[in-house]
C-alpha cells in the first residue's frame, strides 16, 4: 500500500537501494549505457568499502609497514628508528584518502548525470523504493545494500569490545589485543597492531588461520606471524568476555583465560537484508541472503541484487563487477556470466596472501586428482631485496590448465592480475612458460613456476 504521505512518484529506468561498490558501479555503467538512474543511499556514496572497509584498513597497513621500515632500517644499512606512532596523525592521513576518493565519486556521479537521493529505502514490490516519503519507480531495481560487521551470540559489541568499524577510529593504540577470528579482517588488523608494537593474539575456532585459502597459504603465513610475535590459537572455540573499566578478559573453550585492553570480533560479516522492504515484498531470501540465479536475477520480474547480500565472496571488487554485470544485462547487452572461482582474492596483512582459482583441495574434489608446484621466494632475486619469504603455488587439473594459483609474501598482491589473466584464459604451463618477465621484478616468480611446472625448471632447488 502507498504511504499516505507520499509525494508524487519518480519514474526512471534503473533504481539502485545502497550506494557502495556493487551500487555505484551499476549506476555509473547503466549511466553511461544512456539508462535514467536513481541511486538510493543511506549514509554516504563509496559504502562500507570506501569508509569502513577496504580503504582505510589498506591506509592503516601502509602505516604499518612505514613503521616497519622504520623499525628495520639497520637490515639495509640505513639508519632508522621508530619513535613512535601518532595515531592522531594516521587517523588524518587515513580520512585524507578516504575524503579525496569520496569527493571523486561524488563527482563522478554528477557527470553520469545519476540522480542521487540520500535517505534510508525501502524496497516496495514491485518495482518501486520509498525514501522520506518519496517513491521511485523503476523499469528495473537492483538491490545492493551490503553488509554489516557480524559479532556472536550472547557477545555485545560495546566499550572494550568492537568490531572492525570501531577499530578504523580508535584515537589510542592497545598494548594486548585480542582477534576473534582468523579470516581476512582478523589476521589484516593483527597486522597492523603488531606493526604499532601491540601483543597480539588471535583466536580461529577452525584448525588454521586464513581458513579459506589453500592451506599451504595459511602454514606460510603462520610461519611468519610466529616470527613477528603474533600469537595465534587455532581449532579453540571463544566462549565468553567479560569487561572491566580498562580491560576485558576473553575466555576459551579449552579454559584460556586471555587478558587484553580490546577485543576485536572480527568473525566475517552478514548480509545487510533486514528493515528494508525485501521479504514483506516477497524477495527470496536464504539465511539472510537474497538468492539470484546466475544472471544475479532475484524471483521477482525485473528485480536483482548485486554484492555482498549475494551468497558468495564477500569483497568489494566483486560487487563492483556484479553491478557492471546488471547494468549491461538490463542494456540488453547479454554480459558473459561472471564465474567466481575467477575472483582474484588478496589479504594485506604482512605477508600477504593471494590467491585466484581453486585451492588444491577444491580441485581434487572436482578432478580426483590435482598436480601441484611450489616455487619458493629464496630464487626470487627482487623478493631477497625486499627480504620476504614465501612463494608461489600452483595446481593444475590432470592433463588440463592451471587451475588454481596461491602466492605469499610482502607486495603479491600485485602479481595477481597476471595470475587472474593466466586462470581465465585457462593457460597450461607451455602457454605461460615462454613469457616474458622482467628481471628483476616478482613477476618473475610466477614465470619460474610456470617453467618448473612445464619441465624447465632454472632458479629452482631439488
Amino acid at each position: 500500500m502507498t504511504s499516505p504521505e507520499l509525494e508524487s512518484a519518480t519514474n526512471a529506468d534503473l533504481v539502485i537501494l545502497g550506494g557502495g561498490s556493487g551500487g555505484y558501479a551499476c549506476a555509473f555503467r547503466a549511466a553511461e549505457l544512456g539508462l535514467s538512474v536513481v541511486l538510493v543511499e543511506k549514509d554516504k556514496l563509496g559504502g562500507t568499502c570506501l569508509h569502513r572497509g577496504c580503504i582505510p584498513t589498506k591506509a592503516l597497513l601502509h602505516a604499518a609497514e612505514v613503521a616497519d621500515n622504520a623499525r628495520e632500517g639497520d637490515q639495509f644499512g640505513v639508519k632508522s628508528s621508530l619513535e613512535g606512532i601518532d595515531i592522531a596523525g594516521v587517523n588524518s592521513y587515513k580520512d585524507g584518502v578516504i575524503s579525496r576518493l569520496y569527493k571523486g565519486l561524488q563527482g563522478l556521479a554528477k557527470a553520469n548525470k545519476v540522480t542521487l537521493v540520500e535517505g534510508a529505502g525501502t524496497f516496495v514490490g514491485p518495482n518501486a523504493v520509498e525514501v522520506n516519503g518519496q517513491r521511485y519507480v523503476g523499469k528495473n531495481v537492483v538491490l545492493a545494500t551490503g553488509s554489516y560487521a557480524r559479532s556472536l551470540p550472547g557477545l555485545e559489541i560495546g566499550g572494550r569490545v568492537v568490531t572492525s568499524d570501531q577499530a578504523l577510529n580508535l584515537d589510542f593504540i592497545p598494548e594486548k589485543v585480542v582477534v576473534l577470528g582468523g579470516g581476512v579482517i582478523g589476521v589484516e588488523f593483527a597486522s597492523v597492531w603488531r606493526s604499532f608494537g601491540a601483543e597480539v593474539t588471535v583466536v580461529e575456532a577452525l584448525p588454521r588461520l586464513v581458513p579459506a585459502e589453500d592451506e599451504y597459504a595459511s602454514k606460510q603465513l603462520e610461519r611468519a606471524f610466529r616470527k613477528r610475535g603474533i600469537k595465534f590459537k587455532t581449532g579453540v572455540k571463544f566462549t565468553g568476555a567479560t569487561q572491566s573499566g580498562d580491560g576485558v578478559s576473553v575466555t576459551l573453550e579449552n579454559g584460556d583465560v586471555l587478558d587484553a585492553d580490546l577485543l576485536l570480533v572480527a568473525v566475517g560479516r552478514g548480509p545487510n537484508t533486514a528493515g528494508h522492504g525485501y521479504e514483506e515484498a516477497g524477495v527470496k531470501i536464504d539465511r539472510g541472503f537474497v538468492v539470484t540465479d546466475e544472471r544475479l536475477r532475484t524471483n521477482l520480474p525485473n528485480v536483482y541484487a548485486v554484492g555482498d547480500i549475494v551468497p558468495g565472496l564477500q569483497l568489494a571488487h566483486r560487487g563492483f563487477q556484479q553491478g557492471i554485470f546488471v547494468a549491461e544485462e538490463i542494456a540488453g547487452q547479454n554480459p558473459k556470466v561472471i564465474d567466481e572461482a575467477g575472483i582474484p582474492r588478496v589479504t594485506y596483512c604482512k605477508p600477504e596472501v593471494a590467491s585466484v582459482g581453486l585451492t588444491e583441495a577444491a580441485a581434487k574434489e572436482k578432478y580426483g586428482s590435482a598436480e601441484t608446484f611450489v616455487y619458493d621466494l629464496a630464487g626470487n632475486g627482487k623478493s631477497q631485496i625486499l627480504k620476504t619469504a614465501g612463494g608461489v603455488k600452483l595446481v593444475k587439473a590432470p592433463d588440463g590448465p592451471v587451475v588454481g594459483i596461491t602466492m605469499v609474501g610482502e607486495r603479491v598482491g600485485e602479481l595477481i592480475g597476471e595470475a587472474q589473466l593466466i586462470y581465465s584464459w585457462e593457460a597450461y604451463p607451455d602457454d605461460v612458460a615462454p613469457l616474458i618477465h622482467a628481471h628483476p621484478t616478482q613477476t618473475e616468480a610466477l614465470g619460474e613456476a610456470f617453467l618448473a611446472l612445464a619441465g624447465k625448471p632454472l632458479h629452482v632447488h631439488g
